[in-house]
């Protein structure tokens, strides 16, 4: 975008030559989102023309992208290019080095955040980095301000927010799928789920399944509790009552941010 707000400023005040005398003579160039320029074909190839003429130079370019060169909706000219130096794509850290940068951003502000502490947040956030500065710059901020440790409970409170902030609209999946993954991950059969019974790990497992209902499936309560053959208000009385209990049973927390992990693999449809 910088570029392109440059070429147009420059076009305007007929001072090209001085914009391709500063980018030409650059010993590294860093281009973020190149797919910026897809359909714009005036400043892409004015750009075509400057990595040309910098490559002839032995200058090094680094481009990024959220596609490979070949899907890039640029000339032909343009991918050709991009795919004569190394295309590499960058995914998520694995766990020991995000557990590393989790310990990284929190020294630089000046966190003590525990090794088991930080395994357990690494395990849970594999979307992206940008959660890991989010949830750093939150638990620093609520260590900080209302004085107290980073512990596990603290961490995963935190993590249940952040992760269980995506908008359900983003998802398509039924109470159904969802106690089919509960009864998959806790152990407890469909029919027992859907059971009166009052054994202990079935009634966790029960009310586990209404509340991620209840957090992923889009409708009324009564629509799920006819799924579960219950009233609305048991639904809702099971939701407050599992919401009680995660930031005090780590056990239980890991349980359901697999299940919810496996609700996102199951249901996001955008």
């Amino acid at each position: 975008e910088e570029f392109v707000n440059a070429l147009v400023n420059s076009l305007r005040n007929k001072t090209v030559d001085r914009l391709k005398k500063t980018y030409r003579n650059l010993d590294v160039l860093l281009v973020d989102d190149i797919q910026f320029l897809q359909e714009r074909l005036n400043f892409e190839n004015e750009f075509c023309t400057m990595f040309e003429a910098l490559i002839n130079q032995s200058r090094q370019i680094v481009i990024t992208s959220d596609q490979p060169p070949s899907e890039l909706q640029l000339s032909e000219r343009m991918i050709a290019r991009m795919e004569w130096g190394l295309v590499a794509q960058l995914g998520m850290p694995d766990l020991e080095t995000r557990v590393a940068i989790l310990q990284h951003k929190a020294e630089l502000r000046g966190l003590q955040l525990e090794q088991k502490t930080a395994f357990l947040l690494a395990q849970h956030l594999q979307s992206n980095v940008r959660q890991i500065e989010g949830i750093i710059n939150k638990l620093c901020a609520q260590s900080r301000l209302l004085n107290l440790p980073v512990t596990d409970e603290l961490a995963m409170q935190n993590l249940s927010e952040l992760l269980g902030s995506t908008k359900r609209e983003e998802y398509r999946i039924s109470a159904e799928e969802i106690i089919e993954l509960v009864s998959r991950h806790f152990g407890i059969k469909i029919c027992d789920i859907k059971s009166t019974k009052r054994v202990k790990d079935i009634s966790l497992a029960r009310q586990v399944a209404m509340f991620l209902a209840r957090e992923w499936v889009v409708g009324p309560l009564i629509s799920l509790g006819m799924a579960f053959q219950k009233t609305h208000s048991t639904i809702l009385h099971a939701y407050k009552t599992i919401e009680r209990k995660i930031p005090k049973d780590k056990d239980l927390f890991i349980k359901i941010e697999a299940v919810r992990a496996a609700i996102r693999s199951k249901a996001l449809i955008t």
